[in-house]
């Protein structure tokens, strides 16, 4: 059986880390990019399993990643972030959702460790 992967992107430096350790923790392999360059470069050589997405960055919105994903028909599991409105990360799960990538869930920042763990080791 192969590790699975994570590709994390958010530009809050210590978000991704903490989700790269946890991830590591549960025996993950991970990486951690902090904008939409460096992550669009992970996708196609990293070939992510499961992706932690911030929604709200300079530059490059979560929105227009997940847009992205689904123009390059990327199938990996999508965990949206956010430390803005709930109903934000709800509306980008939906936008996913119906752009194609049918695996999407939301964690709320700051995140409890527990919802985190769960959420990187659902199937």
């Amino acid at each position: 059986m192969t590790q699975r992967k994570v590709l994390v992107i958010d530009d809050e430096i210590e978000f991704g880390r903490l989700v790269g350790r946890v991830a590591r923790e549960l025996g993950l392999e991970v990486e951690v990019t902090t904008n939409a360059t460096q992550f669009m470069e992970s996708i196609v050589r990293f070939k992510p399993d499961i992706i932690v997405m911030d929604l709200v960055m300079p530059g490059t919105e979560g929105i227009e990643l997940i847009r992205w994903l689904t123009k390059a028909q990327y199938q990996a599991r999508v965990i949206v972030a956010t430390g803005y409105n709930p109903e934000y990360a709800k509306m980008a799960a939906l936008i996913a959702k119906a752009e194609g990538i049918l695996d999407v869930s939301t964690l709320a920042k700051p995140v409890r460790l527990a919802d985190l763990r769960a959420a990187l080791l659902a199937e």
